[in-house]
Order: C-alpha cells, then structure tokens, then sequence
C-alpha cells in the first residue's frame, strides 16, 4: 500500500494495472482489498487504484466521519496524484461519496460506475452492536455513516442531474435491500445512465465478480 497526506489525513491506497486510470471506492466496513474479487479483470484494461477510505483499513482512523469529508478526501487524493477523467467505481458507501464527487469535481470523473446503492433515503436501520472482534476499521464510522445513509439528502438527490459523465448502475437484483422505484429514480434523473442488474445482492463485485468485471468493462469499451 502507498500513502498520501490529504487535507489532515493520511491515506492508503493500492495500485495495480496498466491503462487508464480506475479508482475504486469500498463500502462502509470494507476496505480496498474487497475489490480483489475482481481486479485482476480490472487491472489488465486500467490502472487501478483502490482507496482505504478514512477510518478503514491503513487509512488514518481520525475519529470524524460524514459523506462530505469522505468526499473532501477523495478529491484530494485525485487532485494530489493529478488524476483527472477517471473511471470512479463506488460500491455502497463508496457510490454514495462516487455521486457526490461526479457531481461536484466533474473534472475529476469521465466515467462513473454505481454499485448497488443511492442517495440517502429515508429508512429505519438499527446500528448493530460492535463485534467483540478486532477490527480492521473505526467502528465509530458505523453510526455516522449509517445515519447519514438513513435521512432524506435532498441535495444529494438534486445533484444527481448535474452529473455530466456516462454512469452505470449495477444493482443487486431482488437479494438488495434497495427499493426498485429508488433505483429507477437515479437512473431517470442522471442525464447519461444505464442499468444492468445483477442477482447478487448487495455485494455483487464479491458475488458475482465475473459477472460484474465483464458488464462493467463491456460498458466501458467503446461500441
């Protein structure tokens, strides 16, 4: 893992591949070798960076969590590598901040791979107790995010349409806990958006990561 300081914390991420630029962003909980289900499928058409998100993995664990410093992170570690026009993979948590930055740094993103997950929406989630377990995470992240993740962001949702790359959305299929209207919802108000689902539930690059590695490389080769 390399590391970078990035406005006050200190990232880890991993780089693997050759070609144009991937950045993949986990889920809450996860950290960047979830996404070794499929980076050898990844990394032989991209250059494939995977991120510890703050508070996760080999990342700085600073004890402040919300989507929008997560999304000030991640900016900033593009902006220092001098990466621009990626292809932003985000999965859960990670596609929630994936919105944010392809709204907000559209200089950032060329394309923009969603997977099962949508802006926070209203719901009612108890926050599960902490594991006894060492973790390889800030369970202080677990309430902040979740809670973020369960109340109505109308911003969030209004950003949707100023998103100006080619998107797709992957969906878990029946096996996710999102609700289907929610889903059609984001892929009617991004301007450019296609839908391809999965049944796989939520975690689909770690279901099904063939079937995932293959939709999302044959949207992102040219017709």
């Amino acid at each position: 893992m390399e590391r970078i300081a990035v406005g006050g914390v200190t990232l880890a991420y991993d780089v693997r591949g050759d070609g144009p630029p991937m950045v993949l962003l986990h889920g809450l909980g996860e950290r960047a070798s979830g996404w070794d289900p499929v980076r050898p499928a990844l990394a032989a058409d991209h250059t494939t960076y995977a991120v510890d998100l703050r508070g996760h993995g080999d990342s700085d664990w600073p004890g402040v969590y919300s989507h929008d410093v997560i999304e000030a992170d991640v900016t900033g570690l593009l902006d220092r590598l001098g990466l621009t026009r990626v292809v932003l993979v985000g999965h859960s948590m990670g596609g929630s901040v994936a919105f944010r930055i392809a709204a907000h740094r559209p200089d950032l993103v060329g394309r923009l791979v969603i997977e099962d997950v949508i802006p926070p929406f209203p719901r009612t989630r108890p926050i599960p107790e902490r594991p006894g377990r060492e973790l390889d995470f800030d369970w202080a992240a677990v309430p902040a995010l979740m809670a973020e993740a369960s109340t109505h962001d109308t911003s969030a949702w209004a950003d949707l349409a100023r998103i100006a790359a080619p998107t797709l959305v992957v969906s878990g299929g029946t096996a996710s806990h999102l609700p289907d209207e929610r889903v059609a919802e984001v892929v009617r108000v991004i301007p450019e958006c296609d839908l391809v689902t999965i049944e796989a539930g939520h975690h689909v690059h770690a279901g099904e990561p063939s079937e995932f590695a293959d939709v999302v490389l044959g949207w992102l080769r040219p017709a």
